[in-house]
């Protein structure tokens, strides 16, 4: 038998984190050995994650070679001063009138001074450290996947070091053309600077990685060697639908995951305020049900509307918790940037949802990536943010077929999605470079 080639994978994100940044490599690291390949991780040793699930840490092969060291960021100290850091790492931001001094002064600095992030402190340790690692362990070929996108730069620098070096870079989300980078208040110069550090990291990889079409398309236009690679879903973490004779008594639309205002769906809202103000039997049968963290100025605005008692807010779960809790829903909620930069954007999950099996309502630009899948699937439907009548018709629908006793399930063809399909062509790539 052929002896397994190893592959060096650079992360911030490691069980314990929560949230969707540390599936996608967990899964890989799973996946990669039955495909001639062996991972190995190099992660933080204490890192500052916004969100901890230790049921993650179950998940982790028993097998799989982990390295770690230090690592320095200014978020413990920054977090005494002001909570809107945390709000920071979890990916969320305060925008317009809901900005204090203080919101506005930490974004300043995130983005001027921390250059790409915060996480820039580990990137010259890290590249001594692993350039002596992987020629002491006969490595060639490594990944690095952001954001945080200072981890690029260790690739940057190793590639540098070693020319031979087969260097990856996976871009969970774009750099300059996420949707919050123009809200970071950068100077021109800090703006200049993040654009060349990414130039040189899609000049310099052997191979870029991105999450969807979109992205894939934008990176090569910005002279990246670009593959697009989805994330997606794990048949074993899956179960059977419910089927209808286990419906439950209320007709549940879940968000799970973290819900900020750069991507909150008023006019989702005022749908179903209009549905409760129209229909009895709709405002005593739905339940609206957040898992994971949401704004407090967003479920502040809900829970000051006629849908406050209809609002289900669990928090923070783990991700196997988080799974059953789609299960146990009807309509399953995802949502994107508003603007036209974010159609590339397909969140991680948006392919749990898939594996549910249960209708998916989207709310993004037109045509969307997202669309796109949806479209393909015929798993849900996609809303732009301006669309209000549509929405309506689109949940009364699924709700009178509901009420009837009716399935509302979809039957989508997701094998593609699935996570070890992914890690199958994942590895072709790295054979191929």
């Amino acid at each position: 038998m052929e002896k397994s080639k190893k592959v060096l994978i650079v992360t911030y994100y490691w069980p314990p984190a929560g949230g969707p940044g540390v599936q996608r490599w967990l899964k890989f690291a799973k996946y990669l050995p039955q495909f001639g390949w062996e991972p190995i991780i190099y992660t933080p040793e204490n890192p500052s994650y916004p969100l901890v699930d230790e049921t993650l840490t179950k998940e982790v092969p028993k097998n799989l070679k982990i390295v770690k060291t230090d690592i320095w960021e200014p978020y413990q100290i920054a977090e005494k001063f002001s909570k809107s850091n945390k709000k920071f790492k979890g990916g969320q931001f305060d925008v317009g009138k809901n900005q204090s001094f203080v919101s506005k002064l930490s974004i300043f600095i995130r983005g001027n001074f921390f250059i790409p992030d915060a996480r820039k402190f580990w990137v010259k340790p890290s590249i001594r450290f692993l350039k002596k690692y992987l020629q002491e362990n006969h490595i060639e070929t490594i990944v690095t996947t952001g954001p945080p996108h200072s981890l690029h730069l260790i690739g940057l620098g190793l590639k540098k070091e070693l020319p031979d070096l087969k260097w990856i870079a996976d871009f969970r989300d774009p750099w300059t053309e996420i949707s919050y980078y123009k809200h970071l208040k950068l100077t021109s110069g800090s703006d200049k600077k993040h654009r060349q550090l990414e130039k040189s990291v899609f000049e310099n990889a052997d191979l870029t990685l991105a999450t969807s079409y979109t992205d894939a398309e934008n990176f090569r236009k910005n002279g990246a060697n670009a593959f697009c690679i989805t994330n997606g879903f794990d048949k074993e973490n899956t179960s059977t639908p419910l089927s209808v004779t286990d419906r439950k008594i209320k007709f549940t639309l879940s968000y799970v995951g973290i819900l900020e205002q750069l991507r909150n769906p008023e006019n989702l809202w005022k749908a179903l305020e209009n549905l409760c103000k129209t229909n009895s039997d709709f405002v005593n049968d739905l339940e609206l049900k957040f898992v994971g963290m949401i704004d407090d100025k967003i479920l502040n605005e809900i829970e000051n509307s006629v849908l406050k008692n209809n609002i289900k807010n669990l928090g923070y779960l783990s991700h196997t918790d988080s799974v059953e809790e789609m299960e146990n829903s009807e309509i399953l909620l995802i949502t994107n940037f508003p603007n036209e930069t974010s159609k590339g954007i397909i969140p991680g999950k948006l392919f749990e949802y898939l594996a549910t099996g249960k209708q998916i309502i989207s709310f993004g630009p037109k045509d969307a990536d997202v669309e796109t899948i949806l479209n393909k699937t015929k798993a849900g439907k996609h809303f732009d943010y301006s669309e209000n009548l549509e929405i309506q018709k689109f949940i009364f629908s699924l709700y009178q077929d509901w009420k009837a006793g009716k399935s509302i399930n979809n039957s989508a063809d997701i094998n593609e999605f699935s996570r070890k399909e992914l890690t199958k062509k994942l590895a072709k790539l790295l054979d191929e470079i």
